[in-house]
């Protein structure tokens, strides 16, 4: 019992260091929107789709193979060596390479030459700390791990409220005094980054000490095997990077300059309206991921999973249909700024998208169980692809609202392709009338209300006890038992 209060443990601190970001993420939006207009928001958006982007190509993959080639050999030093040597190399080619061509990037990118100079140097900070982190987990110290992580974002966030709201007030309120030589008008985006690199410099000076100690020789026969490990890993990611993020960046790109970066932050605030789905899946993913692996070996492991999807399924329809009935009232929350409001009518599409994704992740235990990780990575570059090809063919037409629809075209297909392959090589008897049920009810219950009776919440509070009725329906017994009911 020891070891699976100690696994439940670690994982309950690792969920808590992942969760904690996109909990405060969360709260920046009504900030970040209440103090920058649409367009600025946009530029905002469209250098942290970069930034996402390039952190999978700097990682190189090269987390997982740590794990791998940590826990397979003996010579941990040298494992840990070998992949900070690497990542040390390939990171500080990547800065000389990029800084000294900083005109011709920021020219392509319409991102002033600044601000490249702060994302650079944010994106060498957090590719040299990828495997200290890494070192943390395999020494099982998750505390430490965690208070880092949770340390960089709330450093990141205040600094966020400084250079925002306290300094354009200081400097107005002292004229002459050291905050108004720093103030820049107009300098938002900037400042925001300039706080998340003073964040990740902090974060990197924690591990300084684990340069100075790791061996500066390469040897050769391991890093190949774990270069080659970790390149299929960084496709996957770059697929998943593209699925995540391209949609900002091909808008800004496929719209009207004078518009362009106007919608792009209309539709990425709007887009956060879909936190509440990722969410629940993230914190679902680390909780029930572990007992995916631990359960496999048991002869009713199809079954279980089969069930564990379906509720899955419930809890998530009830989650969509509910904050679609009330997303016009969590944007006064979220989005205090009205001027974002056009871009609501994606809301629908991005929430059911993101539900799309969780039910895929519950797919996805078939390949991971039977070691076909790199299906994964190509059913992501499946989704990648009908990223790329319905943002060209729908965003000149519908604008955001194309984008919104190659998102959930692409995460759609993606939970299509997992079940269909899976029912080839892992079958599980999913409960496929019930969950059709469930999914098919709260679609059409949340479009009907969301594109007929929107506001009307009367008829949305009138859909969600109706939904709440059929599930009981179906499910009477387990929720019988959850409530301990005779």
């Amino acid at each position: 019992m020891s070891i699976y209060k100690k696994i439940f443990k670690q994982t309950a601190i690792y969920g808590l260091a992942a969760v904690f970001p996109k909990v405060i993420g969360f709260f920046l939006v009504p900030f970040h929107t209440a103090f920058m207009q649409n367009d600025v928001y946009g530029q905002y958006n469209i250098v942290y789709a970069i930034i996402m982007f390039c952190n999978v190509i700097l990682a190189f993959g090269m987390e997982t193979a740590f794990f791998r080639f940590y826990n397979k050999l003996e010579d941990k030093k040298g494992v840990i060596s070998n992949a900070m040597l690497f990542l040390l190399c390939t990171t500080a080619t990547f800065f000389a390479v990029v800084y000294l061509s900083k005109d011709f990037w920021s020219d392509f990118l319409n991102i002033p030459p600044d601000i490249i100079t702060y994302v650079l140097w944010i994106l060498v900070l957090d590719a040299l700390v990828i495997i200290p982190f890494s070192k943390l987990r395999a020494e099982q110290r998750p505390l430490f791990y965690s208070a880092i992580k949770m340390a960089n974002v709330t450093i990141n966030t205040l600094l966020n409220v400084f250079f925002l709201y306290l300094l354009p007030l200081l400097s107005n309120k002292y004229p002459g005094s050291i905050f108004s030589s720093i103030y820049i008008e107009n300098y938002q985006v900037a400042y925001i980054f300039i706080a998340n690199l003073i964040a990740s410099l902090m974060t990197f000076l924690v591990f300084y000490k684990d340069y100075l100690s790791i061996r500066f020789k390469f040897d050769p026969i391991l890093l190949k095997q774990m270069v080659g490990y970790g390149v299929p890993i960084m496709i996957g990611g770059l697929a998943f990077a593209i699925n995540e993020s391209f949609d900002k960046i091909l808008l800004e790109r496929l719209l009207p300059a004078d518009i362009a970066l106007s919608e792009v932050g209309k539709y990425s605030a709007c887009y956060k309206l879909g936190l509440f789905m990722m969410l629940f899946r993230q914190a679902y993913t680390l909780g029930i991921e572990p007992f995916f692996f631990n359960y496999a070996k048991n002869d009713d492991a199809p079954t279980k999973y089969a069930t564990i999807t379906k509720y899955f399924v419930i809890f998530g329809s009830v989650i969509m249909l509910g904050v679609i009935v009330f997303a016009d009232i969590l944007k006064y929350f979220m989005i205090p700024n009205s001027t974002y409001w056009d871009a609501m009518r994606v809301v629908p599409l991005i929430i059911l998208a993101n539900f799309c994704l969780g039910i895929y992740t519950n797919l996805s235990v078939w390949y991971k169980l039977r070691d076909k990780t790199m299906i994964g990575a190509y059913i992501s570059i499946v989704g990648a692809i009908l990223t790329l090809v319905f943002n060209y063919v729908l965003i000149p037409i519908w604008g955001y609202m194309g984008s919104a629809i190659a998102t959930l075209m692409a995460y759609g297909s993606m939970m299509l392709i997992s079940y269909l392959l899976g029912q080839k090589y892992y079958p599980i008897p999913y409960d496929k009338k019930a969950i059709t049920l469930y999914l098919g009810g709260s679609i059409l219950l949340s479009y009907v209300y969301f594109y007929c009776f929107r506001e009307n919440y009367i008829v949305g509070i009138l859909f969600i006890l109706l939904f709440a009725m059929i599930i009981y329906k179906m499910e009477k017994p387990l929720i019988r038992s959850l409530l301990k009911l005779k």
